[in-house]
């Protein structure tokens, strides 16, 4: 019955497209601004709830990169009116097989920190303390009320070669929070 292939690919098709969402996700739980040395400074807590086969190339020495959308617009701009702010920030984790620690940096390079465990490491990951976003003066000077958007997500071009077709082709690496609203409070 099934004895053309043509009729076997598509039904292999189907079966993939077919398969139960993914229980991994990421999402952006808090954000909070504050004012601190004429700044408003934003600090962020992302949860990074990694698919088990991102967490099997992390183990295995692939390094994940994570980009961090932030924007400060007017709350109903539209799409296309010029962002106060418009940050993207990069942050990698990788296992250092020879010394059994994870590491977490923001990139370019800035040091980062060694952590014992995973969940350590993937926990400190998704902490943004301390942003700073825009003067006080500059502002003021714009009419509100403003809102911060959030988007974190995983940057499937920096995975390696080999790894990038299955990561655009399975739902279990297209990680991503999708963009977040947060009304502006300080």
């Amino acid at each position: 019955m099934l004895t053309s292939p043509v009729l076997r690919i598509l039904l292999l098709l189907w079966a993939l497209a077919a398969a139960p969402e993914v229980a991994a996700e990421v999402s952006v739980k808090e954000v909070q601004t504050r004012e601190e040395g004429g700044m408003l400074v934003m600090d962020a807590n992302i949860d990074y709830g990694f698919s088990e086969e991102a967490l099997e190339a992390l183990d295995n020495g692939v390094p994940l990169t994570l980009a961090v959308h932030v924007q400060l617009r007017g709350t109903g701009d539209w799409v296309w009116t010029t962002s106060l702010v418009d940050l993207r920030l990069r942050y990698v984790i990788r296992y250092k097989p020879l010394t059994e620690r994870y590491h977490v940096s923001q990139l370019p390079d800035k040091g980062g920190v060694d952590y014992v465990t995973r969940d350590a490491a993937v926990a400190a990951l998704g902490d943004i303390d301390g942003l700073q976003l825009i003067s006080n003066k500059r502002l003021d000077e714009e009419e509100g009320p403003f809102e911060i958007q959030v988007k974190a997500e995983l940057d499937i071009e920096e995975l390696p070669l080999p790894l990038k077709p299955i990561a655009y082709l399975f739902p279990s690496w297209k990680l991503s929070s999708g963009w977040t609203k947060w009304p502006l409070d300080f």
